[in-house]
């Protein structure tokens, strides 16, 4: 069994890097498209996502929903507000929040899901599939134990116009997809909120073994841009941008974080307006107790 070359904190659920045996696919398969059949009518009358709730309704952290149709409507609410260039600031944050909630509830509840995608309006329906599946893919990877990370610190992310720029100067230079990278940005370290060393030994936010980064690094491991840069150059390295999959087992041994890395990058491919939602998803552990989050100050 071979040793990844990269091993992350994988903050969303991932407590050690996990390592397949299995052989990757030979392509990333794409989203699929809506069906072309769904009428605007059904788009409507599918779902009504629920009213946009004001600063002095809505709890704060967010708080999923406890039965599947009022996670659909949450799900609904969410996804389009994190596409709507008028919702911004604190009102983006804790969408972007509520959404990352939603799926976590639906992956802890998996037996809600086909109930909860089919209710989800059809015009979103396939980005939602894409987050609940990618969100489940990750849980599943996870063995829960008692105590939380001594070795974290949680910090505020960098800007989310500077990442941006991060990942598209990334492409213009390796020729990976700047979904890519701000997909494994998300996954690994919660676009650079996690700080520490992982239990693998992996360092910064792109989550690199020091051997490896030695290879493919240049400048600061710890510095955004230039672990962007790195993960890009170690894709390039190992097939990508034609065969990302590859790529991307590479990064991490596993089918699963292949499935999830690729998921998420493809709804943003779609429809870039939704990494302003993820770009909000917050580090949350997963115990024996359950969710926890790290809020930015933890381990300090």
């Amino acid at each position: 069994m071979r040793r990844p070359a990269i091993c992350g904190a994988i903050a969303l659920l991932l407590t050690a890097c996990t390592v397949s045996v299995g052989r990757p696919a030979e392509t990333a398969s794409p989203l699929p498209t809506p069906a072309a059949s769904a009428s605007p009518s059904e788009v409507v009358a599918t779902a009504t996502p629920l009213p946009t709730p004001t600063a002095t309704q809505r709890p704060d952290p967010p708080v999923a929903a406890s039965d599947p149709d009022t996670l659909a409507l949450q799900i609904a609410s969410a996804e389009r507000a994190v596409r709507d260039r008028n919702v911004t600031g604190a009102d983006l944050a804790w969408f972007g929040h509520l959404q990352q909630l939603t799926y976590r509830r639906l992956a802890a509840r998996p037996e809600w899901r086909d109930a909860v995608l089919g209710a989800v309006p059809a015009d979103i329906r396939v980005a939602a599939t894409a987050n609940a599946d990618a969100t489940a893919d990750l849980r599943a990877t996870v063995v829960p134990g008692p105590d939380l990370p001594t070795a974290w610190r949680i910090v505020d992310p960098a800007p989310l116009d500077d990442l941006t720029r991060y990942y598209r100067e990334a492409e213009a230079e390796f020729g990976v997809p700047w979904s890519y990278l701000a997909s494994i940005h998300l996954v690994e370290t919660r676009m650079g909120r996690i700080r520490g060393t992982s239990t693998a030994g992996a360092q910064g936010p792109m989550q690199f073994i020091p051997s490896t980064w030695a290879a493919y690094g240049e400048g600061d491991i710890n510095s955004d841009r230039d672990s962007i840069r790195a993960a890009a150059r170690y894709l390039r390295a190992n097939g990508a941008p034609a065969n990302m999959a590859n790529a991307l087992f590479r990064y991490n041994q596993s089918q699963r974080y292949v499935r999830a890395v690729t998921a998420y990058a493809e709804v943003m491919r779609a429809e870039p307006d939704a990494y302003r939602g993820y770009y909000h998803w917050q580090v949350y552990y997963l115990t024996t107790r359950g969710d926890i989050l790290l809020p930015v100050g933890y381990g300090r």
